[in-house]
């Protein structure tokens, strides 16, 4: 495995991992090691198959839900805001990440086809 692969895989770890961990907060002292090794799984998972960009855009999401969060409902609605804005995140970089990949395959250039044109 390469080191940037290697890179990726303990992002995904050191990501999602955290959002298991407090997911387990949330439920119960019983549920933390199952939301924690779920967590750790799915984000090795992403980052092996390159998921930087998705990482990203959670990341960014979860700031600015919580931002806005912070803004418009005060202390006590960070939390919800930051998980919001964090799967709202994840979507739209999912959303641009495919958009993207077929903007790339309408500008690559098309095979000439074996059609000839007449011309009036």
């Amino acid at each position: 495995m390469t080191p940037s692969k290697i890179f990726d895989v303990l992002l995904g770890i050191l990501g999602l991992g955290t959002v298991g961990l407090l997911i387990g907060v949330f439920m119960g002292d019983g549920w933390l090691p199952v939301a924690l090794a779920l967590g750790a799984i799915l984000g090795a998972g992403v980052g092996f198959f390159g998921g930087r960009g998705f990482f990203l855009s959670i990341f960014v999401g979860t700031i600015l839900g919580g931002l806005l969060a912070l803004g418009l409902g005060g202390a006590e609605s960070v939390t919800v805001g930051a998980a919001s804005g964090a799967a709202m995140g994840g979507f739209l970089g999912i959303w641009i990440s495919m958009l993207m990949e077929t903007w790339q395959q309408r500008t690559q250039s098309l095979p000439e086809s074996d059609v000839k044109h007449h011309g009036h």
